[in-house]
């Protein structure tokens, strides 16, 4: 079945690239230093597109005594081959690890050019990218055609069952964590204090809430803070050296969001009446906050419409 469903996603890129041009430039791997030994790869502040490959996703490479470490691997198997070279270039020693935060495809589609023992993920991360990783594996080969060429669909081999793990003597505490998705993973690098958030944390870019548990969200947010740390690398927006104000401001998104839109589901708004509501001036930073909060109601509505508004049988005669 997976097999004739990517020949025909390869057709469907095919065509797509015969309309939209081949992907004819390279990757943009750029790190800057933002610890000592720790680089951050960036991501564009942009959904999805053929424009940017899929690159939205910041990316960590670690240098430790035993080897380099990465923090996700992008989009695609294209550039997960350019961040391994850049990352070996950058440390003068081979990629040992890769972690993936999440199952979503800007963070984790790039896992096939590792050897899997080395790629870790959660336990609820392998098994949501089994389930699901199909579906996205096809919707990303449809949005960004060329990009893809050679990307299979892999998955970790390695479940992160301990919470920390150490390379040389360089040691990273492993947060197993969920909100965001059904398993969300964050690191702190004990040598510098850095935090790697993951999607549990946005900065000046409105929150994505594709498969959202915002309760449990809130929770892990209330956790990141609680965590000795210092600056705060986010999945997604510009490094927050202070390493508080993106967690509050993902919370304050996501506190803002759930009651709002409970209030258009009890007002009787539509969802495309819910994704026109005034969005507070305190978010004017947020990147693409009316594209998210539109996408939010898609992926919330529907449940709280369930809960909100009960369906009412007639009593029976």
């Amino acid at each position: 079945m997976l097999l004739s469903r990517r020949a025909m996603m390869l057709g469907a890129a095919t065509a797509l690239t015969a309309s939209v041009g081949r992907a004819s430039e390279d990757y943009a791997i750029n790190p800057v230093a933002i610890a000592d030994g720790i680089w951050m790869v960036r991501g564009a502040d942009e959904p999805i597109a053929f424009d940017n490959g899929g690159a939205i996703a910041n990316i960590a490479i670690i240098a430790t005594p035993a080897g380099a470490v990465l923090c996700d691997c992008g989009p695609s198997a294209r550039y997960a081959a350019k961040l391994k070279m850049v990352a070996e270039q950058l440390t003068g020693k081979p990629v040992i690890r890769v972690y993936v935060t999440h199952l979503h495809p800007d963070h984790g589609m790039g896992i096939g050019v590792f050897d899997p023992a080395i790629v870790a993920a959660l336990p609820g991360t392998i098994t949501a990218m089994r389930q699901n990783g199909g579906g996205y594996s096809d919707a990303m080969y449809r949005i960004l055609g060329d990009w893809m060429r050679g990307t299979d669909l892999a998955v970790p081999g390695m479940a992160i069952t301990t919470d920390s793990e150490a390379f040389g003597g360089r040691s990273l505490r492993l947060l197993g964590l969920s909100g965001h998705s059904d398993a969300d993973l964050a690191l702190v690098d004990e040598a510098t204090g850095l935090m790697i958030g993951g999607d549990l944390v946005f900065h000046d870019r409105a929150p994505s809430t594709p498969n959202a548990d915002l309760a449990q969200w809130r929770a892990s947010l209330d956790r990141l803070k609680s965590e000795k740390h210092g600056a705060m690398l986010p999945g997604h927006g510009p490094l927050d050296p202070g390493g508080v104000a993106a967690i509050d401001q993902t919370r304050d998104w996501i506190d803002w969001l759930e009651p709002t839109l409970s209030a258009a589901v009890q007002s009787g708004l539509d969802m495309v009446e819910a994704g026109m509501i005034a969005i507070p001036d305190r978010f004017a930073s947020l990147k693409f906050a009316r594209y998210e909060l539109q996408r939010s109601v898609s992926h919330l509505y529907p449940a709280l419409e369930a809960r909100l508004l009960p369906r009412v049988d007639l009593p029976s005669n």
